[in-house]
């Protein structure tokens, strides 16, 4: 079953609401790096949202998914851009697991010379 997002990003929301009234310096903080790379102006809300999408699919994190998609939408993402920046991102991680996978050889050849 697909999850719904609608309701999970409003459900998300509440809660990151309910935090903000429990510990408002910590949200604060958050919405200042999230609003700190806007302020130079040098790209437009479609490619932030963008590139927040690539960055939540190689994090992990359902939220920013949920919240992201939507603002990428509301900047005039569409899904074939959308699709192109998931591409981004997957072809970092498999880049990644690449990278890290000569680390691992990397490893054992210095316990074989040890």
């Amino acid at each position: 079953m697909m999850m719904n997002w609608n309701g999970y990003r409003d459900q998300l929301l509440a809660r990151v609401g309910d935090l903000a009234k429990l510990s408002p310096d910590v949200v604060r903080g958050l919405q200042t790096l999230d609003g700190a790379g806007a302020k130079t102006g040098h790209l437009d809300g479609k490619t932030h949202e963008l590139i927040a999408l690539a960055v939540a699919v190689t994090t992990r994190c359902d939220g920013c998914i949920a919240v992201h998609t939507q603002a990428a939408v509301r900047h005039g993402a569409s899904r074939e851009e959308i699709a192109e920046a998931l591409g981004v991102a997957i072809a970092l991680n498999a880049g990644a697991a690449v990278t890290y996978s000569a680390r691992v050889l990397d490893a054992y050849a210095a316990l074989e010379q040890a």
